[in-house]
């Protein structure tokens, strides 16, 4: 099965053969022989290399989960012996960040860092078929989460107002939600469905605050260049969110308090998941939040009652 999964990613049995490290017959014996135990093709040998028959689209999904679950199955009494694998959603955001940290910490913890591009809901599903062990989300009530799911609520982050040197809030050391009311907090690229659309719905709601969430034709360093001209556009980003910056910007981050607006996010895992390094990283992240908590916080409704 897993020969079978190899070809098709590699598009050559040759290339293939290289990956697996055996012989190109070793692998055309172990393709002939699935056929002959399902009794079709699965593959049309082309001039471009190997084709997927009818019946081989067919099968490639539930070989590809075959292949997962062998690989749980064979983590969970060896799973020691590789690295975790980490979705930390975004390289600037909050996680990434404490996923540095904890390495520092613990150095001989080997690490995979990923970035899905997904929801919690599809994030969720990565952590269930082994396509990662963690990824971080917030998580909502009414969310349905598989049996064979946990997460915990490890992350509070606070958002700052990003605004530039012209900003009538450019020298305030702090602003308060109540203050946000009827001004243009830019959010370009901002996902129109899942958690963290539904977070800035509910924030607009709850304080008056207008998120314009038109997408910049630029990279997001353009973005902060705008920021840094206007005396009108802000920019709502986690106080553990990194950017760089070109020191003649001069652009400021204003704490947001009174409440602060936190967006909540857990850890997910599988519940059956025996990596060692799992407890570490729920323990360092477990500090880290209680060392945050104490001040006066404003979260979404859907995150308040959900115990973690």
């Amino acid at each position: 099965m897993r020969t079978f999964v190899a070809v098709v990613d590699a598009g050559q049995f040759q290339d293939a053969a290289v990956g697996l490290g055996i012989t190109q017959q070793g692998v055309s014996k172990r393709v002939a022989g699935l056929e002959k135990y399902l009794g079709v093709r699965l593959f049309a040998r082309t001039a471009r290399g190997a084709e997927l028959t009818v019946e081989g689209r067919a099968f490639l999904p539930h070989a590809r989960e075959l292949v997962r679950v062998a690989e749980r199955a064979e983590a969970s009494v060896r799973s020691g012996g590789r690295a975790l694998r980490v979705d930390v959603v975004a390289r600037r955001i909050v996680m990434s960040g404490l996923l540095q940290e904890f390495h520092r910490r613990h150095p001989e913890v080997e690490l995979e860092v990923l970035t899905l591009d997904a929801d919690v809901e599809e994030a969720i599903a990565a952590v269930e078929n082994g396509t990662v062990d963690v990824t971080f989300h917030a998580v909502p009530l009414g969310l349905r989460v598989p049996g064979a799911i946990s997460t915990r609520r490890v992350i509070d982050e606070a958002h700052q107002l990003l605004v530039g040197p012209r900003h009538p809030f450019a020298d305030a050391r702090f602003i308060t939600p109540a203050q946000l009311a009827g001004h243009r907090i830019w959010m370009p690229g901002l996902p129109t469905r899942g958690e963290v659309a539904d977070y800035f719905d509910e924030l607009s709601t709850t304080f008056g605050v207008t998120i314009d969430t038109r997408a910049s034709m630029f990279a997001k360093e353009a973005v902060l260049e705008d920021i840094a001209n206007s005396a009108e556009l802000t920019m709502l980003i986690g106080e553990g969110t990194r950017y760089l910056w070109p020191d003649s910007y001069d652009l400021r981050r204003v704490p947001v308090r009174n409440p602060s607006l936190v967006y909540p996010m857990s850890m997910i895992w599988r519940t059956d998941n025996r990596h060692p390094a799992l407890e570490e990283l729920r323990a360092y992240l477990d500090t880290r939040r209680a060392a945050a908590t104490g001040a006066e916080v404003w979260t979404p409704r859907w995150a308040r009652d959900r115990s973690d």
